[in-house]
C-alpha cells in the first residue's frame, strides 16, 4: 500500500537540498504563481504543467492519538510510521475472517529507511484482554465480540503489547482488494526462483484450483499474483510463503514508482474505498507516498519471524503453534525499529541561504511568466484570428465577461452574445479558418476543448475565423483564483 500510492509533495523549482533546509525551518516550500493573465495550464509553450499536490500536516502538535492509544506521526519532526498490513481469508459464505497475512511496515523519515516485519499466524501470544492464542484470533475475536475498533485495533494491540513496537495505523485487504490493487497497475513483475506445482491450492468454494508456473521472469496479474503469495506447496511452507508476500509488496512498489501514481491519488483513494479498508487518512497517503519514492530499495529490511526466532510447541488444546524466542526477537525488533533522532534545525546562514535561494526561484519564475505572456501575445497579434464568442450556459453576462478577459489578453473579439442553446455542457469552438493553428491552440487549452469539440465549418468564406461557444466546464479566471495556484 505504501507503493500503491507514491509521489512528491514540493514544487520542482526549488533543489531538493535547499528544499529540506527550508521545511525544517518552517519556510514557505512552494513558489505562488504571480498575478498573470492566462494560467499556465492554458499555455501551448514549454512546461509540464504538473501541480503539485499539498495537504495540511496531521498528527504530532495536533495531539492525535491512534485506535491503540499511541500518539499519530509527527511528519513534520520526521518521526517512524509503523503500519500493520492485514490480509483476511474470507470466504463468500463467511461472516468473520481470521488474518491469512500480518506484515509490520515500519518508514523511518529521518534515514530514509523501511522495513518490513512478517508476523506468522501461529505465533502463540497473550491477547490483551482474552487468552493465550494464535496471534491470527485476535482479528477474530475483535470482530467477532464488537471490541472497539473492530478485529484490526485488537489485531494492532496484540502485536504491539508482544513485540514492544507502537502501531499507528492498518490496512487491511481481503483477496479481491489484493487482486484489484495489482491489475490496476497492469500487473507485476515478479522473478520466480523455483517452479511451484500446487495442485491443492485451494478455490473460494473449499475445492481446488491447481496452480503451476515455472521458475524465471513472470508478469502476473492480480489473480496468479495472489496464487503466488498464498501458495504453500513450497519448501519452508508458511516461512517461504511469508518472503514471496514481502517479494509482491516490494513489486507492488516498483510498479507503482514507474509509472508515477501521484496523479492518480484522489482517484485511487476513491476506488480502493470499498475493497480496501484503512484508517489512514489522504494526508497520510500523501506523506507516504512522498517517502516511498525517496527511499532506495536497498534501504529496506525484509525480516519474517520464522525457525530461528521460533519453537515447534502443541498447546493444550493439541494444537501446533510457534512459541516466541523473545529474545531473539528482540534483537530483530531494537534493529528494525529503533528510535532515531530528528536532524537538528538549521543554522542561521542556512535559513538565510534557503530564504535567498526561494527569492532567486520566485525572480527566475516571474521573469520566465512574463516572457511566457509576451510570447503568446506576440503570437495572437501575429495571427489576429477574429473571435466570436458565445454564451452556452444560463450564467447572465457570461459572453460579455469572457469577450472582455479575451480582449486583455491580446484577442480580437468581433462580436458577443447568446448561443444557439444555454445547455452547452462542454466549450465548443468553431473553426472556419485551419490556418491560425496557435489561436486555435491557445484557445482549445484555455477552454479546456476536447478534439471531438472543435468543429470545422464548411463555410470557408466567413469573416470570423473562430467561434467560441462557452459551456458549462468553463470557470472565468479571476485575479484571485490565479494567485492562489498552487
Amino acid at each position: 500500500m505504501v507503493g500503491a500510492y507514491t509521489g512528491y509533495l514540493f514544487y520542482h523549482v526549488v533543489k531538493s537540498t535547499v528544499r529540506e533546509i527550508a521545511s525544517r525551518a518552517n519556510l514557505p516550500t512552494t513558489v505562488p504563481y504571480i498575478d498573470l493573465a492566462l494560467p499556465l495550464a492554458a499555455l501551448p509553450l514549454t512546461g509540464d504543467g504538473s501541480v503539485p499536490l499539498t495537504l495540511p500536516i496531521r498528527g504530532g502538535e495536533t495531539g492525535a492519538t491512534g485506535v491503540t492509544g499511541v500518539p499519530l506521526p509527527n511528519y513534520e519532526q520526521k518521526e517512524r510510521v509503523n503500519i500493520l498490513l492485514l490480509g483476511t481469508d474470507k470466504r463468500p459464505d463467511e461472516a468473520i475472517a481470521r488474518t491469512d497475512t500480518m506484515i509490520l511496515v515500519t518508514v523511518d523519515p529521518n534515514t530514509k529507511t523501511a522495513g518490513m516485519l512478517s508476523i506468522p499466524r501461529d505465533l502463540w501470544v497473550s491477547v490483551p484482554g482474552y487468552y493465550e492464542d494464535r496471534i491470527n484470533k485476535a482479528f477474530f475475536l475483535g470482530q467477532q465480540d464488537k471490541y472497539p475498533g473492530g478485529g484490526p485495533a485488537l489485531a494492532m494491540k496484540t502485536i504491539q503489547y508482544n513485540l514492544g513496537v507502537p502501531i499507528h495505523f492498518y490496512v487491511k485487504v481481503d483477496f479481491s482488494g489484493f487482486e484489484q490493487i495489482v491489475d490496476t497497475l497492469g500487473g507485476i513483475d515478479i522473478y520466480i526462483p523455483e517452479t511451484i506445482d500446487d495442485p491443492t491450492y485451494p478455490d473460494n468454494n473449499y475445492g481446488y484450483e491447481p496452480f503451476y508456473i515455472e521458475a524465471g521472469q513472470h508478469t502476473l496479474n492480480g489473480h496468479d499474483a495472489l496464487r503466488y503469495a498464498r501458495t504453500r506447496h513450497t519448501p519452508g511452507s508458511d516461512f517461504s510463503r511469508a518472503r514471496r508476500q514481502q517479494q509482491v509488496l516490494l513489486a507492488i512498489r516498483d510498479k507503482a514508482l514507474q509509472l508515477g501514481m501521484i496523479p492518480k491519488i484522489p482517484e485511487l483513494w476513491n476506488n480502493m474505498s470499498g475493497t480496501v479498508e484503512t484508517d489512514l487518512q489522504l494526508v497520510d497517503i500523501v506523506e507516504l507516498a512522498q517517502l516511498a519514492d525517496e527511499i532506495d530499495t536497498a534501504s529496506i529490511k525484509s525480516v519474517v519471524i520464522d525457525h530461528t526466532l521460533t519453537v515447534d510447541y502443541i498447546a493444550d488444546t493439541g494444537a501446533q503453534v510457534l512459541l516466541p524466542l523473545r529474545d531473539k526477537i528482540k534483537v530483530v525488533i531494537d534493529d528494525m525499529f529503533a528510535k532515531t533522532e530528528p536532524p537538528q534545525g538549521p543554522t542561521q546562514a542556512e535559513i538565510e541561504a534557503a530564504q535567498q535561494a526561494q527569492a532567486e526561484a520566485r525572480a527566475q519564475q516571474i521573469a520566465e511568466q512574463a516572457k511566457r505572456q509576451e510570447e503568446i501575445r506576440a503570437f495572437l497579434t501575429r495571427e489576429n484570428a477574429r473571435l466570436v464568442v458565445q454564451n452556452g450556459t444560463n450564467v447572465s453576462g457570461l459572453a460579455t465577461q469572457t469577450a472582455d478577459y479575451l480582449r486583455q489578453q491580446g484577442f480580437n473579439i468581433l462580436q458577443f452574445g447568446p448561443a444557439d442553446t444555454p445547455t452547452y455542457t462542454e466549450s465548443v469552438i468553431v473553426v472556419y479558418n485551419e490556418s491560425k493553428v496557435y489561436t486555435l491552440q491557445v484557445l482549445a487549452a484555455l477552454f479546456e476543448v476536447s478534439e471531438e469539440n472543435v468543429r470545422r465549418s464548411p463555410n470557408l468564406k466567413s469573416d470570423v475565423d473562430f467561434r467560441v461557444i462557452v459551456g458549462g466546464n468553463f470557470e472565468l479566471p479571476t485575479p484571485a483564483s490565479l494567485t492562489t495556484q498552487p
